[in-house]
């Protein structure tokens, strides 16, 4: 019986409380990275600027973060929009659905970075990227 107590204020407990579904909802998904301003080379040592401009459809969609993977010298760099699920939402155009996001790289080797940007998928539903190739000097 002392081992039942336990058991029925867990289930209780666990029973009593339930989230509230009042908030907002969002998905997330990957962003076409349009253009990007990328200096032509790199000083071993320093840091540089890179700014993604990317788009965005709708003004539910709002930056997220960074998808940012390294291996070696390559580096895959993709938007993440966070997009609210509203029947409000209204479509942007133009100068309105571009965005923007700028972060601070830092080179730490020699020869060559490769980036490259998501740009979305291709009719086959493989990922396409913008490369770019930045050489390091010393």
């Amino acid at each position: 019986m002392k081992k039942l107590i336990p058991l029925f204020a867990l289930f209780f407990l666990m029973n009593s409380c339930t989230p509230e579904d009042n908030g907002p909802s969002y998905n997330f998904e990957l962003r076409p990275i349009v253009s990007v301003d990328i200096p032509t080379e790199f000083t071993l040592g320093q840091t540089y600027p890179i700014t993604v401009h990317y788009s965005k459809p709708t003004t539910c969609h709002f930056f997220n973060q960074l998808y940012y993977d390294k291996n070696l010298n390559v580096r895959t760099i993709a938007v993440e929009c966070a997009v609210l699920q509203s029947n409000n939402c209204q479509n942007l155009t133009g100068n309105s659905a571009n965005g923007d996001y700028t972060f601070n790289f830092y080179v730490t080797s020699n020869g060559s970075y490769i980036f490259k940007f998501y740009q979305g998928k291709d009719e086959s539903g493989n990922s396409i990227f913008l490369e770019y190739e930045v050489p390091v000097t010393n």
